[in-house]
């Protein structure tokens, strides 16, 4: 049983108990002597049964676990025993006809216990990981508020029985007296007032962790205006010129299907970008008509800092009427992609991407084989491929060498099978596999930003390449003498998925990750938080929204590992900029196959994923999710070189500018 689908469970067990505590006291309010033992045990099994789902998440790792065991199961435990001690004996003398009244203690100890309950499932919801004093404070404070606003009601009417051992005396009337109350309640308001600073992650943090390394600057201090690009190819290389320019536009697809788009050169996808190793790539972005303004991030790229296009961090956003020049050396081979980086949960979305492959200098003639870029996107729920929606068909005769360049620029993962032929999974994002070996039948999950290049060669039949299990759509390569119609894919939903830790062969790396420089967590989450200066339900790490997480400081040199928790019941695809990371582990389990080196790599519900790096590549740099909404809403930080700098203001200000 996976980590997210406990999560699951332990959610569902939390909502039967507060639903039996709540239960518990509302039978015992009305004074159903017969059913509320019942429901009262119910009500301790199942609380119970919760303990038992702690249990197990906690054996997956701490981060699941911290408010449930610190303040949660305490709470409730306490309530709970609280709540059997008082009404136990109530119940057993009413089961024996000893009494006729109601005990207000019993039922205001049940809805203490119910109101603990809900406390807990709702701190986990708005609060999550980690766990503060303030919000420790701000729950107990609550559910003492509730307490007393449950005895002051139960007890408001003056009671018109006499029950033989359980009667409120005079002075326990007084004791939740009109006066009390108002006390009693003011000083929770005010506990939960002083609190909720600390306890909402309303206050301010370090602008910068460390993750166990020196804040040693790296080199002098040098702007991130100053780390630009090459100004001319490698020796035999070209300088490839490209003017991209993002304007508003009604595009036309296939269907006849009209899309109300932003596209560049008024295409989607834009225009495919194309070097060979060792070239000068220079491209000129011109901002037609985009409010608010565009830029262009090199996704996947490891280029210079002062290339990558994030504004507020490396550049200003070019705004209507306004130009800006990227140049860049094309010394990474593969398949990458570009988008803006500017609101880019809307531009994305509306159409601002177009693919970027770099070709080995030394390598097979493009008319010896069929080499396909295939960028993937989603238009209000019409999947696009490479600017088609419906099916496409392409030629390709028997034993020509097949290259399948995919690419999802949505937000959401894509699930490709290659139906018709064996297959090796080549690349994945841009960077070659280690012998990957030949596979069939089989299902490929490609995260949000992703690539994979699927290699095989031509059969005599047709082959089908099916999306999100869609057989009436996707790409169809055909030889030439079969017939368009006689294309017959069966189910793909079935199919097992192909475990990229476990697929090629092991290769050795450039430095050893276990002896890490430094070491970042980031716990993924939802909460309440401040995003933007503005208090929101937040995507989150480790309890704060953007722009109010700390700076992760590094030094150039650094081999750097980062532990990735995701505690949320969404999908996280986890992208760094400017540095390939090497895949370590995924839930604790090594990976043993080819050295995997991702830019994007998918957290699902529940998973921890530990990875690593060598930072060589100075800059300030964006690490986020790259479902591009979740990261508008709070869930993107910075990577940052000791001693760089950036004079276009960024998240935090001019703290950016200063080590702490």
């Amino acid at each position: 049983m996976s980590t997210g689908s406990w999560i699951l469970l332990d959610h569902v067990v939390a909502l039967l108990s507060i639903a039996a505590w709540f239960a518990a006291g509302v039978t015992l309010a009305l004074r159903r002597t017969r059913l509320t033992p019942a429901v009262l045990g119910t009500a301790v099994l199942v609380t119970l049964l919760r303990v038992g789902t702690v249990g197990m998440l906690a054996g997956r790792g701490w981060w699941f676990v911290q408010e449930k065991v610190l303040l949660g199961l305490p709470m409730l435990g306490a309530a709970g025993v609280g709540a059997v001690l008082l009404a136990g004996p109530y119940l057993l003398a009413a089961g024996r006809g000893r009494t006729v009244g109601r005990s207000v203690r019993a039922v205001v100890a049940v809805f203490t216990a119910a109101y603990a309950a809900l406390a807990g499932l709702v701190v986990t919801f708005l609060v999550g990981y980690p766990l503060t004093a303030g919000t420790a404070l701000i729950t107990v404070s609550l559910v003492c508020a509730g307490a007393l606003l449950t005895a002051r009601v139960v007890a408001a009417p003056a009671e018109s029985t006499a029950a033989v051992d359980v009667a409120p005396a005079p002075e326990d009337r007084r004791a939740i007296s009109r006066r009390r109350f108002i006390a009693w309640t003011g000083g929770a308001v005010v506990v939960t007032t002083a609190g909720a600073g600390t306890g909402l992650s309303f206050l301010p943090a370090e602008s910068v962790t460390r993750g166990g390394g020196p804040g040693r600057p790296s080199r002098a201090g040098v702007s991130v205006a100053d780390l630009r690009g090459a100004d001319a190819p490698a020796p035999g290389g070209t300088v490839r010129r490209h003017v991209l320019t993002a304007k508003q536009a009604t595009v036309r697809l296939p269907s006849g299907r009209e899309v109300d788009a932003w596209a560049f050169n008024g295409q989607v996808a834009g225009p495919a970008l194309t070097a060979t190793e060792g070239d000068l790539v220079e491209v000129r972005l011109r901002n037609a008509d985009i409010e608010g303004g565009v830029t262009l991030h090199w996704h996947g790229y490891d280029v210079p800092c002062g290339e990558d296009g994030v504004p507020g961090v490396t550049q200003r956003a070019v705004p209507p009427g306004a130009d800006f020049v990227y140049r860049f050396r094309a010394d990474q081979v593969g398949t990458y992609w570009y988008h803006t980086h500017h609101a880019s949960h809307i531009g994305v979305r509306k159409g601002l991407y177009g693919s970027l492959v770099v070709s080995p200098r030394a390598g097979q003639r493009a008319d010896e084989q069929v080499d396909l870029t295939l960028p993937v996107h989603t238009f209000d729920g019409t999947v696009v491929i490479a600017a088609r929606d419906g099916r496409t068909e392409h030629p390709a005769p028997p034993g020509t060498p097949v290259r399948l360049r995919l690419i999802n620029t949505d937000s959401d993962p894509h699930r490709i099978v290659l139906a018709g032929t064996p297959f090796r999974l080549a690349a994945v994002d841009g960077r070659d596999l280690n012998q990957p070996g030949e596979v069939r039948d089989v299902g490929l999950y490609l995260p949000a930003g992703g690539r994979y290049d699927l290699v095989f060669r031509m059969p005599d039949r047709s082959v089908a390449l099916v999306v999100d299990d869609d057989r009436a759509g996707g790409l169809r390569l055909r030889p030439p003498a079969d017939a368009p119609a006689a294309t017959h894919v069966a189910d793909t939903s079935g199919l097992p998925e192909l475990d990229l830790l476990r697929y090629g062969a092991p290769a050795a790396v450039p430095f050893d990750p276990g002896r890490a420089d430094r070491h970042f967590t980031m716990v993924l989450d939802r909460g309440i938080a401040l995003v933007n200066g503005r208090p929101a339900y937040a995507q989150t790490v480790n309890g704060r929204g953007h722009p109010g997480i700390p700076d992760q400081l590094v030094a150039d040199g650094d081999v750097v590992r980062m532990t990735v928790v995701n505690r949320s019941l969404e999908t996280h695809p986890w992208h760094l900029h400017g540095h390939s990371v090497l895949i370590l582990s995924r839930d604790g389990t090594p990976s043993t196959g080819s050295p995997l080196w991702v830019d994007t790599f998918d957290v699902r519900p529940g998973e921890t994923w530990e990875v690593a790096f060598r930072a060589t590549n100075p800059g300030i740099w964006m690490n986020h999710c790259h479902n591009l909404p979740h990261a508008e809403q709070g869930m993107m930080l910075r990577l940052r070189y000791a001693g760089v700098t950036t004079p276009f203001g960024g998240p935090h200000g001019e703290g950016a500018t200063h080590e702490h």
